[in-house]
């Protein structure tokens, strides 16, 4: 891939924007020709100038790039029409949206509110929904677009004390994939990151060497690249960090027959998984097997 493909006067709005990944995308977006709408909720009583926004954009500004901050939080549902309407308002179009904005969780589910682990769905969920909706419109009707979603191992394979988090990335791996068969014929691409970095989320959990190796700026050329008109992937699960890349995609086994149903289990553990394009040929593979 291209490290700085080119993307002179494209604009794209990023979300959870103000540090960490957020932060390494939009500057690298920046270094592209982007223009970038930086998005990062303000916290209580912070003037502009000290919001974690407005310090990107000075930081962009101050390299010759456009951007502009924006301090709508993630999971008001408003927030995504908000952020379209300034982008087009200031720009006069919008080409990619990356929603990486998250609520982190470390806690067992039995001692967290409904409040609590609302919170952190609403983030990672409706934060990308907001965003996605208000911009496919836009991307329907000028038949292009690029959409990708932060994603996390998390909503793959689940962990202690991520239930809610876990919930949240794994909606987001099944959203992507639908988005990417909605929009293809659109010319609308919509994929997934699932990253490994240093970030506000990982601090204290890696030694110095590994934080370092893992520095979110890694990831800039990846989100650049996926972003890029040039880029054909779609529904696709990127993982990486700290300059290593793999593909993530959900498998099922061919079906078994039997009514001895610890048998069964035990020849579908032996049993090698296969990847589905989407959930009709998985359910005509699954009849087809039986």
């Amino acid at each position: 891939m291209r490290a700085f493909p080119d993307l002179r006067d494209q604009v794209v709005i990023v979300t959870g924007a103000g540090k960490g990944i957020g932060r390494a995308a939009a500057l690298h977006l920046a270094a592209c020709g982007a223009r970038v709408l930086v998005n990062n909720r303000r916290h209580p009583g912070e003037a502009d100038e000290a919001t974690s926004a407005a310090q990107v954009v000075a930081q962009i500004r101050a390299a010759g790039g456009q951007a502009q901050a924006h301090y709508a939080r993630a999971d008001d549902p408003a927030a995504g029409q908000q952020m379209v309407d300034d982008a087009l308002a200031t720009w006069g179009r919008l080409d990619m949206v990356y929603a990486n904005a998250a609520l982190p969780q470390d806690a067992a589910f039995h001692r967290q509110t409904l409040d609590e682990l609302r919170a952190v769905i609403d983030t990672g969920v409706v934060g990308t929904l907001s965003l996605f909706h208000a911009a496919w419109p836009v991307f329907r009707a000028q038949k292009s677009g690029r959409a990708l979603a932060s994603t996390s191992s998390a909503g793959r394979f689940g962990g202690v004390g991520m239930t809610a988090y876990a919930a949240s990335k794994g909606a987001l791996d099944s959203l992507v994939r639908s988005l990417a068969a909605e929009g293809a014929r659109s010319g609308i691409r919509c994929n997934a990151l699932s990253p490994y970095a240093a970030s506000q989320m990982t601090q204290g959990y890696l030694p110095p060497d590994l934080a370092q190796a893992l520095a979110p700026e890694h990831l800039g050329p990846l989100v650049a690249w996926l972003l890029s008109p040039d880029c054909e992937l779609n529904g696709e699960v990127v993982v990486a960090g700290g300059g290593r890349y793999a593909r993530a995609w959900p498998v099922e086994t061919r079906a078994v027959r039997g009514e001895d149903l610890p048998a069964v289990w035990a020849e579908l553990l032996r049993l090698e998984g296969r990847p589905h394009r989407d959930a009709v040929t998985a359910f005509q593979a699954f009849m087809q097997d039986a």
